[in-house]
């Protein structure tokens, strides 16, 4: 069976789905006991009583009807009043009222009613609101309207909905302490989450775990993963640092002696290869502490955008910053500064290296901080974007060494860190500029 249709009306967090899963079959099981509880009442108590009452009107209107004079009659209508205890009036020219006169939801009223009219068999109407806690009954007579005035207690039993009312009071206490419960229960579930989300952020929060068995388990897993994770990432960026910088040692050796060698075709070949080779141990430093274990610390990223735009135009660069700022009151952003800024930084370079005009947009919301960089260059083929975020890509002529480009992290670097901060870095084609538009989005 398909139930596809019902996702849409399901909560989504855990809470009401598990709330919803206890409140239902409780207001479910109200709604049936109250329904069979009136069914029955009616059914039972009340039409036996509208029964007995009605065989005593019945005795009462042939008791008039045999009496031959009207003065008989009245006599009649003495004696059956002080003996049924009910209050019998009797108008030889009188109509009775052409329909029953309840208030809204008397369903008792309504059931006593129709059995009074299966058991008397006559035109008849109750009148159930003209005086309080009285139902005046009349009944179309062949000597005229009889009105017979009786407490309700006689026909309908007293307070049907106390049970009712005791019983939704109840449920409500218990739901309400069931409630309580569940949410105690939920709530390590979202603090495990909340840590979980922190961390894919890049902030590492204590957590203890808690709560239930299974989500105690949960917990020492998380945090076992955590542990297994930082200390990968701590190993991985020792190990590139302790290869880059050993390399360094060699290349200075070299630098040093060519430094000293006579001029020449060899010796300038030489230098040139030395020089690429220090650029990309340089890369490879600046890829190993892209995933360090730099802490996160509050940072205002409208100066930072401002610090970087403003050493670009003392290198020369044609850099403009656009400023969009949803949330005055809260510019500040927890993120790991270091890592942001050579991201950034990487995207900024990247775009001055291939375009004459460059465009940095800062936006700023409750949800997420963007970065977005755009220039006039001749940009990237959008079937070969994915592989420009790549380690080591280079895709085409125009970015290669030779023309003073990178060996290929810069991109890699600024995806990197975007998703050390639970965030993500989309190339396309920028529509204001023409050249390549590089979006990093972190969340906030």
């Amino acid at each position: 069976m398909n139930f596809r249709w019902l996702k849409r009306w399901m909560p989504r967090n855990l809470f009401s789905r598990a709330l919803l899963i206890l409140l239902v079959p409780v207001v479910g099981i109200q709604l049936v006991t109250a329904a069979v509880f009136v069914r029955r009442h009616i059914e039972g108590v009340t039409e036996q009583m509208a029964q007995a009452v009605a065989s005593e009107l019945n005795y009462a209107i042939t008791t008039i009807e045999t009496a031959p004079t009207q003065a008989a009659r009245d006599a009649q209508i003495e004696t059956v009043s002080g003996l049924l205890n009910l209050t019998v009036l009797l108008d030889p020219e009188g109509q009775i009222a052409a329909e029953d006169d309840f208030a809204f939801l008397d369903i008792s009223g309504n059931a006593a009613a129709e059995e009074l009219r299966s058991v008397i068999r006559r035109d008849l109407s109750v009148d159930g609101v003209a005086i309080d806690k009285m139902l005046l009954v009349e009944v179309q007579t062949s000597a005229g309207a009889l009105t017979a005035l009786l407490p309700r207690r006689r026909l309908i039993a007293s307070n049907p909905h106390l049970l009712l009312t005791w019983m939704i009071f109840a449920a409500a206490i218990f739901a309400t302490i069931s409630t309580l419960f569940l949410r105690n229960q939920i709530r390590p579930i979202r603090e495990l989450a909340r840590v979980s989300e922190a961390f894919g952020k890049g902030r590492s929060e204590p957590f203890r775990p808690k709560g239930a068995e299974e989500v105690r388990r949960a917990g020492a897993a998380f945090l076992a993963m955590r542990g297994r994770l930082e200390r990968q990432i701590e190993q991985r960026t020792s190990m590139l640092s302790g290869v880059s910088h050993d390399l360094r040692t060699p290349l200075t050796r070299m630098r040093l002696a060519l430094a000293v060698a006579e001029p020449g075709p060899e010796t300038d070949e030489l230098v040139h290869d030395v020089t690429e080779m220090e650029r990309m141990l340089d890369g490879f430093l600046a890829f190993a502490r892209g995933e360090g274990t730099e802490e996160t610390v509050p940072v205002e990223p409208i100066t930072l955008a401002r610090t970087l735009v403003d050493r670009a135009r003392r290198d020369g660069a044609d850099i403009n910053l656009i400023v969009e700022n949803e949330t005055p009151d809260e510019c500040i952003v927890q993120v790991r500064e270091m890592a942001l800024t050579r991201a950034v930084q990487n995207l900024l370079s990247n775009a001055i290296r291939y375009g004459d005009r460059v465009r940095l947009r800062v936006r700023l919301t409750r949800l997420a901080l963007e970065f977005t960089v755009e220039d006039d260059g001749p940009g990237i083929p959008e079937d070969q974007m994915l592989a420009a975020l790549k380690p080591f890509s280079r895709l085409d002529s125009a970015r290669n060494q030779d023309a003073g480009g990178s060996v290929g992290l810069g991109l890699s670097i600024a995806a990197d860190v975007a998703r050390s901060h639970g965030g993500s870095l989309r190339l396309e084609r920028s529509a204001a500029l023409g050249g390549l538009s590089g979006i990093l989005r972190i969340p906030r």
